[in-house]
């Protein structure tokens, strides 16, 4: 270790990390990201930007929260495979404990005036930290004009012409592909062995990947074998002890699916899943799937909870033989395991074969120039969610949102004010607001 190089943190450290993050993980993937970048990266230095810049190009190809496999990558980086797991599932336990009690306070009591009001101000509040974090990964990722130009004609595509994300992210790999052997100077890619970061990280830019990140045959078929029983297993218990025609298996096989084709995020899977949902299945009504999204958009975690929000009424508005409850959570707790059980398969198996490719210029070009486009298709969220709070239900301004989110934004800009003062503010302020006559 150099004089200036962090010591290795221990797996207790990384512990208390993790949990932390899984409690101020607001924002979306792009605020997820960014803290995630400002601890791991410019705090504690436990991982150097390249690195980081290497693992998020590979997690945004991947389908699922990319967020969650970011972290499962990071702390499989640092601790080896007991070290994804639990940097992955810490990621995501808070917000299950909390959307299962925002889902239980809905059905029972229904439009809570507290919970409303504080909601109200949590989404302006929610509004400035996207747009804080847009700005700081696109300072991150947007290194040249080359890559300014593939975020722009990116956030064009999805905002004015409506192209899928996974064709955006494909073309933006070729460009970045070809670009590399055409122009090598505008596509040069710092997510291989590139100069380290000033002060030391833990895992620098010219470290060696660590012994446990080289791949092998035996590992490969042992971690397979592992996620696909425990992602397996409970989807047959519930066909086996509640029905093969019943709610909980159903759920079980549907979100299943959606798991590996949730390319491009929550918002990129909630028009299915709605319509499956909603018309096909009948679990929930659309004003409750809309509400649930709003539920999933202000708690920590990713956005991608409101699919346990849709596995929670589907086992309330049909528990069969169950109590209502109880199929409730049943419904929600399988619907949430097999959404993420896939995601720690698709990075265990996975990031040590990206891990070695580090040096490869002509791949880091790819994924680079695959960051710069999510750059813009994340500008498209912040501008879509950012429309639905200042003019909620398409009626006019609500200049509270207006100026709460202007006031936070320029708290975190100027003040460097941290998420949970913001968070914790904006409620406060959406209870405040709602005794004013």
């Amino acid at each position: 270790m150099t004089p200036e190089q962090r010591p290795h943190p221990t797996f207790a450290e990384a512990l208390r990390f993790w949990l932390k993050l899984g409690f101020i993980s607001f924002g979306g993937p792009t605020g997820q990201i960014a803290i995630m970048h400002t601890e791991l990266v410019e705090r504690k230095r436990w991982i150097s930007d390249a690195r980081f810049l290497h693992a998020l190009n590979f997690c945004m190809l991947l389908p699922g929260p990319e967020a969650q496999q970011l972290a499962t990558y990071c702390g499989w980086l640092l601790h080896r495979t007991w070290g994804g797991i639990v940097a992955g599932t810490l990621f995501v336990l808070p917000s299950v404990f909390i959307m299962w009690a925002l889902s239980y306070v809905y059905v029972t009591y229904g439009t809570v005036p507290w919970i409303a009001a504080a909601f109200h101000g949590l989404k302006p509040a929610v509004m400035a930290i996207v747009a804080a974090a847009t700005l700081r990964i696109g300072r991150k990722a947007l290194k040249n004009h080359a890559m300014w130009a593939l975020a722009v004609l990116a956030f064009v595509a999805i905002f004015v012409l409506a192209v899928p994300f996974p064709a955006i992210i494909a073309v933006a790999a070729l460009v970045g592909w070809q670009g590399s052997r055409r122009w090598p100077a505008m596509f040069r890619s710092s997510g291989g062995h590139a100069a380290p970061a000033p002060g030391g990280a833990v895992l620098g830019d010219t470290d060696e990947s660590p012994e446990h990140t080289r791949p092998g045959w035996g590992r490969a078929l042992r971690v397979t074998a592992c996620c696909l029983v425990l992602w397996i297993v409970p989807i047959v218990l519930a066909g086996a002890l509640h029905g093969w025609d019943g709610t909980l298996f159903h759920e079980g096989i549907f979100f299943s699916k959606a798991a590996m084709v949730t390319f491009g995020g929550a918002y990129a899977v909630l028009p299915y899943v709605a319509q499956q949902a909603v018309e096909t299945h009948g679990w929930l009504s659309a004003s409750q799937m809309l509400d649930g999204l709003a539920f999933a958009e202000t708690k920590p975690g990713p956005l991608i909870m409101v699919l346990q929000h849709v596995g929670f009424m589907g086992g309330w508005n049909h528990p069969g033989a169950l109590p209502p409850l109880t199929a409730a959570t049943l419904g929600a707790l399988l619907t949430t395991w097999v959404t993420f059980v896939p995601c720690f398969l698709w990075i265990l198996l996975g990031a040590p074969h990206i891990e070695q490719l580090r040096g490869r210029a002509a791949l880091n070009a790819a994924l680079s120039a695959v960051t710069a486009a999510v750059v813009g298709v994340v500008l498209n969220l912040a501008v879509w969610f950012g429309w639905h709070v200042v003019r909620p239900d398409g009626g006019g301004t609500d200049w509270f949102a207006v100026i709460v989110s202007v006031a936070a934004f320029a708290a975190m800009e100027r003040l460097k004010v941290g998420i949970i003062p913001i968070v914790a503010a904006g409620a406060a302020l959406g209870v405040a607001w709602s005794f004013v006559p």
